[in-house]
């Protein structure tokens, strides 16, 4: 028997009476169902092929059943997943006559290999034929097996979050390490994951800022840029999926940014629980816009609220560069000069 102290490190009944399930060690169950159907439904709405046919783009995740679980045995996760996926996309060839369709995915769980994943597109019974079925077929399948691959990469990352829990010697060597490998490029607003907010009780130290610029347009446009799809596509130069309105859902920069439009007030403030998809799984940061009209200018005052404190200047350099700055670039806003 090893003596006190030099056992497997996990083993830490010195800081429990009752010694029971330290750091997660022997068991954890997750069930991962309700976060999965909100990250497919995101993942898969909107995406858009463009092709000599015409344009295609997916408008509804009508059905996604099943189920998703993640389970912790002795410091080894196990992942469980089995869907069937039913959605509806739309078609527009180049004479403008729009068509209907729809894409049925029967098998995807963790028993097949991406490359093996059935995707079946078809048209609706009431629709002639047409080239936008060969456009979804050739460019649509490959987009969707790319978004439910990172799908199931996120599963094994973000909502893992937590479920295996670090001791407090491995804590502090975290601490000790070098950062500079994790902060590259703190300017970079794109993140390699995607995911819904699903708390896992991981408590984090947050920070707030603020941010001001002015453009040279009205509120009222201005205000546009941040709800319209087709505006918000142009200056992130990404697909992207923007409900807006309040209560809407927003998808951003390949999936790396999304969220939820908590609060409206036309040409006056957007309130919006936003977050990087890299962030702990449940956590999103309250981003207010407030629109001020200073004559022929509006001045756009950010305020963040909930950020997480490694994240503050990331975030903040990012807003400045892919939200202000691209904005002006794209739509011609850039201030006067005095």
């Amino acid at each position: 028997m090893a003596k006190w102290g030099e056992g497997d490190p996990r083993w830490i009944v010195e800081e429990r009476a009752d010694a029971t399930n330290v750091n997660n060690w022997h068991w954890t169950e997750r069930d991962a169902t309700s976060w999965s159907q909100d990250a497919i439904n995101g993942l898969l709405l909107g995406i858009c092929v463009e092709g000599e046919e015409g344009k295609c783009e997916i408008t509804d995740v009508s059905n996604i059943d099943g189920e998703a679980s993640i389970n912790n045995r002795k410091g080894k996760l196990i992942y469980f997943y089995e869907w069937v996926v039913k959605a509806s996309w739309t078609g527009t060839n180049k004479t403008g006559i729009k068509y209907k369709g729809t894409v049925e995915i029967p098998n995807l769980s963790d028993e097949n290999d991406m490359d093996d994943l059935d995707i079946c597109v078809a048209l609706c019974k009431d629709q002639p034929n047409t080239p936008l079925v060969d456009l979804m077929r050739r460019d649509g399948v490959k987009k969707i097996r790319t978004a439910l691959g990172n799908y199931v990469k996120h599963l094994r990352t973000e909502f893992t979050q937590g479920m295996i829990l670090p001791t407090d010697n491995a804590l502090n060597k975290q601490r000790e390490e070098p950062q500079a490998k994790v902060n590259l490029d703190k300017t970079q607003i794109k993140t390699p994951t995607i995911g819904k907010t699903t708390n896992t009780g991981v408590k984090i130290s947050t920070a707030s800022f603020s941010l001001k610029d002015t453009f040279l347009t009205s509120p009222e446009e201005l205000y546009r840029v941040f709800l319209n799809q087709e505006m918000v596509q142009a200056f992130t130069h990404l697909a992207a999926f923007v409900d807006g309105c309040s209560g809407g859902k927003f998808r951003i920069l390949e999936g790396n940014v999304h969220g939820q439009f908590a609060e409206l007030i036309p040409e006056k403030k957007i309130v919006m629980r936003w977050r990087f998809s890299s962030w702990p799984a449940g956590h999103a940061a309250t981003v207010t816009l407030n629109f001020l009209s200073q004559g022929s200018e509006t001045e756009l005052i950010l305020e963040a609220k909930g950020v997480p404190s490694n994240e503050e200047e990331r975030m903040k350099e990012g807003w400045q560069r892919y939200y202000f700055d691209a904005i002006k670039q794209t739509f011609g806003y850039g201030a006067r000069l005095c």
